[in-house]
């Protein structure tokens, strides 16, 4: 269920379906690059204006699914306009800021981005472009994206399948005249 919370400003209703916690893994592999499996936490946030603020920490999880280390780190904003065009100001640890563009799917929470803008620093590595498919899948928010460099052309990099992490206090504040001694609770 997609819950709209009341402060949210009207013009990010269509992206309400992205807001909080998101946990999950999924699977890196990329020429050059060492293929791995990764977990991922996500958040997307906001405080009432017209953007959503948008982390992701990712990191290369081993055989049993330990964390070994960091692989990637974002941060940006995403906004949309009246017409359900996406823009999102991303930036990475690797020094890369990006530009995206695109638009929401009709009638479906499924957003299809691609980059208009890329800036890399002089310790960034080969990138030139890439795309990103998000959606709301049963619950759980599914993305997957692209990438490009001078030597490679676009395509599919990462993908990961996430699901909402719920803090158990939201839900106790919403229980009311519990008993104190907890065990009446069960009578």
């Amino acid at each position: 269920m997609i819950e709209i919370p009341s402060d949210l400003n009207p013009a990010l209703v269509p992206l309400a379906f992205l807001l909080g916690n998101w946990e999950g893994a999924g699977v890196a592999d990329f020429p050059g690059a060492e293929k791995c499996n990764f977990g991922q936490e996500v958040t997307f946030t906001h405080d009432g204006r017209d953007f959503l603020e948008y982390t992701s920490h990712s990191w290369v999880l081993d055989g049993e699914g330990k964390k070994v280390r960091p692989l990637e780190t974002e941060s940006g904003y995403w906004r949309v306009g009246a017409d359900r065009k996406v823009e999102v100001v991303m930036v990475r640890d690797q020094g890369v800021v990006e530009i995206w563009y695109g638009e929401l799917a009709d009638r479906k929470p499924q957003i299809d981005l691609a980059t208009d803008a890329v800036a890399r620093t002089v310790a960034a590595g080969p990138y030139s472009g890439g795309k990103r498919l998000y959606g709301y899948v049963n619950g759980d928010l599914m993305w997957v994206g692209e990438k490009a460099t001078p030597e490679v052309a676009l395509r599919p990099y990462m993908s990961a399948h996430l699901k909402k992490v719920v803090d158990p206090s939201e839900w106790a504040k919403d229980l009311k005249d519990l008993p104190d001694d907890g065990i009446a609770f069960f009578r």
